[in-house]
């Protein structure tokens, strides 16, 4: 008699054909569509799951872990694993599955458009219109800032990174770029300058955020990266929310210390309403949407889907966080 169908546990509910992979391969239990974290059923099915697919909104820590002790396979939608411990999952030797690669594009195009907007002033300009203080072509209304001519300063040249680079470089932009190692052949294509991260802070006229959120980027952009800035620069964060202090950006938004910021991401996630940043003058809050093209999402998914069945199936994940992980065998 052949074994059952290993249990797995998916935390979100996506859309028809997005997960086809796992069909006849495995049992799901699906949580709800748009509730973070695991629903009362999933919490139930923990003992019995032998893999988790989740989202960067599930928490995946020792405490869960304790409860799934057949669990072989974790796979996020995501490229970030902030939301998992894995070491963790090491330690019991599960491996754990990401999605690099297939959000770079969509997610460098986020940046690039949040770029422009926050420096155009693009929000305020069409928000005046809507409110009827459009009342006629001025010479000094709406001024924005020039992106030809001004420097870009990229913290973090990783895949999203670059990308934003070479978009940036079409622009006419400067660049530089502050990361753990440089980049010669890209830094000689693009003309980039590999810079410590104090210097890009003072020289750069836009700032983009592109690092992973490990406990060395946690709050990077505190108080006094932000005075480092001009007083003119615009800073954008399309990585997570916890690498810029949210109280310290409020204060420079506010006092002038820097011009403007656009975030795709903030801490908390999602921001309430009444957070003292959404009172900031030149601000744009998005709701995490970096990667909110119906063709990288389903990627993403797909991927995460094949990242999981690699690992209930004994081989190597297609994108291990840990590339040295060994499989878990099914017991």
């Amino acid at each position: 008699m052949n074994d059952p169908l290993p249990l797995v546990l998916v935390t979100r509910a996506l859309p028809d054909g997005w997960l086809g992979a796992l069909d006849g391969r495995c049992t799901m239990i699906v949580g709800d569509a748009d509730t973070p974290g695991l629903d009362p059923p999933l919490l139930d099915a923990l003992p019995r799951a032998e893999g988790i697919l989740c989202l960067l909104t599930e928490r995946i820590d020792a405490d869960l872990l304790d409860r799934a002790p057949q669990l072989r396979v974790v796979s996020t939608m995501a490229v970030g694993v902030d939301n998992i411990d894995v070491a963790a999952c090491t330690a019991r030797g599960i491996p754990v599955g990401h999605t690099p690669g297939v959000l770079t594009e969509a997610t460098a195009d986020l940046a690039m458009a949040l770029l422009l907007a926050t420096a155009r002033r693009l929000p305020q300009a069409a928000a005046d219109v809507r409110e009827g203080r459009w009342s006629t072509w001025s010479p000094t209304g709406w001024l924005g800032a020039d992106l030809c001519g001004a420097t870009l300063g990229i913290v973090g040249l990783g895949k999203i990174g670059a990308a934003l680079a070479r978009r940036a470089h079409g622009f006419g932009l400067a660049l530089c770029h502050a990361s753990p190692s440089p980049r010669p052949e890209l830094e000689a294509a693009l003309g980039i300058r590999h810079v410590p991260l104090p210097e890009l802070l003072a020289c750069s006229d836009f700032v983009s955020l592109h690092v992973p959120l490990t406990e060395h980027t946690h709050r990077l952009i505190d108080a006094r990266a932000l005075a480092r800035m001009k007083p003119t620069a615009l800073l954008v964060n399309t990585a997570r929310g916890p690498i810029v202090d949210p109280g310290a950006l409020a204060e420079a938004l506010h006092a002038g210390t820097i011009a403007g910021a656009a975030l795709d991401v903030t801490d908390p996630e999602p921001l309430p309403p009444t957070h003292p940043l959404l009172t900031c003058p030149n601000l744009i809050v998005l709701p995490h949407i970096g990667s909110a093209t119906w063709g990288t999402r389903r990627r993403m998914a797909e991927l995460a889907a094949n990242n999981l069945l690699a690992g209930l199936e004994g081989r190597r994940l297609l994108h291990p966080v840990d590339p040295t992980m060994a499989i878990r065998p099914r017991p």
